[in-house]
């Protein structure tokens, strides 16, 4: 048995500090496998908000991987959004996209954000041809003996929250992903927890998405996703902060 917990859209800079000490809580006495972010570590991209998410996922002792968000591009400096756009996430960069030893998982990283979109909202998804390429690729390697996790920030269709993500390129993606083998695809941004099952050519994936730990609720109180992977089967909880 494997067993994730699955968080996302933390947002230091307007973290909720007694979600993250309840969730803290909850990975000293569970101890999980591993810890999976999908995105949002920070609300503003501020160097000081990196390193404070940095310590706290340190602070965990389990091991994490963490996807990118559209809130940890630079927010108030276009010029180093479009030409170095991932440069202060220097704090985690060894978490970001890291793989995992898990038995019988395999957790494959998929990018939905983008520096630069021909549209107004930024903060949306779009999944770029290269990114799929390389997930599809990672899918490939390992569909045979592992059940493969796609871990991404935006969700790939409207997951019906009340928060969209409008994600460009996220609906063929998501065809691909299901023929390739994936089993799940991992998500957050719109800060309410989901879990739906999509048939796609007599395969089932599951799109599964984890709210916030953050003051930005929406209709959720703080939470987060148990995963439990055993025997193929993957059985997903959400849990509440009180």
């Amino acid at each position: 048995m494997t067993r994730l917990f699955h968080v996302s859209d933390l947002h230091f800079g307007a973290e909720d500090r007694s979600a993250l000490d309840w969730f803290a809580r909850l990975v000293t006495d569970e101890r999980p496998d591993a810890v999976i972010v999908t995105g949002d570590l920070t609300m503003r991209a501020r160097k000081r908000e990196f390193a404070a998410a940095s310590d706290w996922l340190a602070s965990l002792g389990r091991p994490v991987t963490v996807e990118v968000g559209n809130h940890d591009l630079p927010y108030f400096n276009p010029v180093a959004r479009l030409f170095s756009p991932y440069q202060r996430y220097r704090s985690v960069a060894q978490l970001v996209e890291r793989p995992l030893d898990l038995k019988g998982v395999a957790v494959v990283p998929l990018k939905t954000t983008a520096r630069f979109q021909f549209r107004l909202n930024w903060s949306k998804g779009r999944v770029s041809g290269s990114s799929l390429k390389e997930a599809l690729s990672e899918v490939a390697e390992h569909r045979d003996d592992h059940v493969v996790l796609v871990a991404c920030h935006h969700p790939l269709i409207e997951p019906g929250t009340r928060s969209t993500s409008r994600t460009h390129g996220g609906e063929p993606a998501l065809d691909a992903l299901a023929r390739a083998g994936a089993h799940a695809v991992l998500t957050g941004h719109v800060h309410d927890p989901f879990d739906a099952a999509h048939h796609i050519d007599g395969r089932t994936i599951r799109l599964i998405g984890a709210g916030t730990l953050s003051e930005r609720t929406r209709d959720a109180a703080p939470s987060f996703n148990e995963i439990v992977v055993q025997g193929g089967s993957l059985e997903v909880r959400h849990r509440f902060a009180d």
